[in-house]
């Protein structure tokens, strides 16, 4: 803001969060069931953007089938004791970028 005494006028800033890339890309993995499955991926940045870890086309939610975890720009799904159901792609997806094993 600037105020002279009799005249005044205003002024805003936005800044942007710059989009987040995925710098390390899903890799498939293998396990016998009852074990762990183990998926991560690495982003250019931390970001406050939305990240969707999916199932086929079901998101997928912490819980006690499914631990999600982020550090910094390390996210991470572990699946629980898998079964022949979990078997299917899983994807990472973070504004405009996906990644897939």
């Amino acid at each position: 803001m600037c105020d002279t005494g009799d005249q005044q006028t205003t002024a805003a800033v936005l800044v942007k969060e710059p989009a987040a890339t995925i710098v390390e890309t899903l890799k498939d993995v293998t396990s016998y069931e009852g074990e762990d499955a183990v998926f991560e991926c690495r982003l250019s940045r931390a970001t406050t953007q939305d990240a969707q870890w999916f199932l086929g086309d079901v998101p997928l939610q912490s819980n006690e089938m499914n631990e999600i975890g982020v550090q910094g720009t390390r996210h991470t799904l572990i699946l629980r004791k898998v079964t022949l159901e979990d078997c299917g792609p899983i994807s990472f997806k973070v504004g405009q970028h996906t990644s897939a094993a």
